[in-house]
């Protein structure tokens, strides 16, 4: 017990730069992967279609290669040479990738929504503005809380990837401190960490479910 007091600190160090990236990223991530749903069932068909190059480009690729990509391959484009810090430089992949994924989620969740209801908004001199946030978007978040739930779950994990720039995140200061001490324990002190912090996420969109439930058809 003693031991695992005396890793607490740098764990708990190490686990503020994982819950700074993953907030961050959901703060970002979410409303622009919204705006690129809207842009991606646009009539202007250039617009759609760039987004859906966009959402291919970045689904179709591993984060750790936009992560490397960002970081180390900026800074070598001609006329550009970008070079970023480092956690600038994750959070920019990871709020590119994961808006790609909630992009597509939104998209399905506001395709699925009746056209009967556009055109009954349309008849009572609704916008298009009104029309998506009063009749919509109440529906959509309804629908899309299944897997937006996975997707930031799964973020809590992917976090882990920004190891590879050498930020000091709860994955990369574990591994540093089973290398000095040679024991396994620090892994098992993160892994509950990171259990704690799916159980949390997993907790509070179970509440997001039941709020939404009223919009069940």
């Amino acid at each position: 017990m003693d031991y695992i007091l005396g890793i607490l600190p740098p764990l708990l160090e190490g686990t503020v730069v994982t819950l700074q990236m993953f907030f961050t990223t959901i703060i970002l991530s979410l409303p622009l992967g919204l705006l690129l749903a809207l842009a991606r069932i646009s009539r202007f068909k250039a617009l759609s279609g760039a987004v859906g190059v966009y959402i291919w480009l970045f689904r179709g690729t591993p984060l750790m290669l936009q992560l490397l990509f960002i970081y180390f391959g900026l800074p070598l484009l001609p006329y550009i040479g970008v070079r970023l810090p480092d956690f600038p430089a994750a959070v920019l992949a990871f709020v590119l990738n994961y808006a790609a994924y909630f992009a597509e989620i939104f998209r399905a969740g506001i395709q699925s929504i009746d056209r009967g209801q556009y055109e009954g908004a349309k008849v009572l001199g609704m916008t298009y503005v009104q029309t998506m946030k009063r009749i919509v978007l109440p529906q959509v978040i309804k629908r899309v809380l299944p897997p937006v739930s996975n997707e930031t779950i799964t973020l809590v994990k992917d976090t882990s990837l920004i190891y590879v720039l050498a930020m000091n995140d709860l994955l990369r200061t574990t591994r540093a401190i089973v290398q000095r001490d040679f024991n396994t324990m620090p892994f098992i002190v993160a892994a509950i960490v990171y259990l704690l912090m799916t159980l949390v996420l997993t907790w509070a969109f179970q509440k997001l479910e039941k709020r939404y439930a009223v919009y069940d058809e």
